[in-house]
């Protein structure tokens, strides 16, 4: 990342090093609601292979085009990895480059990384100011964070996605930023009361003031939220005057569940 560089926009690094989470649902969705309060948003896919959030935002604009409507879009930047080492050097460079362009022009831009830790998912950790990493309320995720005591449920060790965030903070320190929203949100999580789901909430509530962290409960394993994928909607859409879809209770329980995560992470 370039030193002395001050980025106008507010970069939103959505990341956790667990694929699976839903990054791209909270991404497309934060990135609608940023546009419907009339802030310029671009957005950065850079997890090349699967292309969750390109494909949405693509989606979003077919629909649009073919049903005439007008609804918010973000502008679309991808990018892969290199396929050659030697290629790894201007490949950053072109990322560092392209986010020092957009954030003289946007309010905001959010980075959506692949689901599993490689150089670019390094370097886009190096430029947020907020960082959203999603979680299931799977034991298997929460390892991403902390290693548990099988035997009595205590802390042993951080995991790698939280060692790694240590390891970014003290870096963007170096260089002047001394601070790193970074927030823990539920998404994909069970609706139902559980044991584990309550567990897995009380220990990473806990482990906020450790870690350095801020967590809410997020989204809820919803099919909304699967459904409106191939038309590239949100559930911040359905009210539209073009649209005027009927929402039921789940719906709009989805809709109160974006809005309070959308304040949580920008009061």
């Amino acid at each position: 990342m370039s030193e002395n560089t001050k980025n106008p926009a507010h970069i939103i690094v959505i990341g956790n090093e667990k694929g699976g989470t839903g990054k791209s649902t909270i991404a497309m969705h934060l990135s609608t609601k940023l546009l419907m309060e009339n802030y310029k948003v671009a957005v950065l896919d850079l997890d090349g292979r699967q292309g969750s959030l390109s494909r949405y935002v693509e989606n979003r604009k077919k629909f649009c085009d073919s049903h005439n409507i007008n609804l918010p879009q973000p502008l679309l930047y991808r990018t892969s990895p290199a396929s050659d080492y030697n290629q790894i050097s201007s490949s950053l460079q072109e990322l560092d480059n392209t986010i020092q362009s957009l954030s003289l022009n946007f309010d905001a831009i959010i980075i959506d990384t692949p689901g599993h830790k490689n150089y670019l998912f390094e370097a886009a950790h190096l430029y947020a100011d907020t960082l959203i990493s999603p979680i299931t309320d799977s034991l298997i995720d929460l390892s991403a964070i902390a290693e548990i005591d099988s035997a009595d449920g205590q802390l042993k060790c951080p995991g790698p996605y939280a060692e790694f965030v240590w390891e970014t903070k003290k870096q963007l320190a170096a260089k002047g930023k001394n601070y790193l929203n970074w927030i823990i949100c539920g998404n994909k999580t069970t609706s139902l009361k559980s044991r584990n789901k309550a567990f897995v909430f009380e220990v990473l509530t806990k482990l906020g003031k450790l870690y350095g962290f801020r967590f809410c409960e997020g989204l809820k394993d919803r099919v909304i939220y699967r459904e409106l994928f191939l038309d590239g909607l949100t559930v911040l859409d359905m009210q539209h005057e073009q649209l005027r879809r009927k929402m039921n209770m789940s719906h709009l329980a989805a809709k109160l569940e974006i809005k309070n995560l959308a304040e949580f992470i920008c009061p």
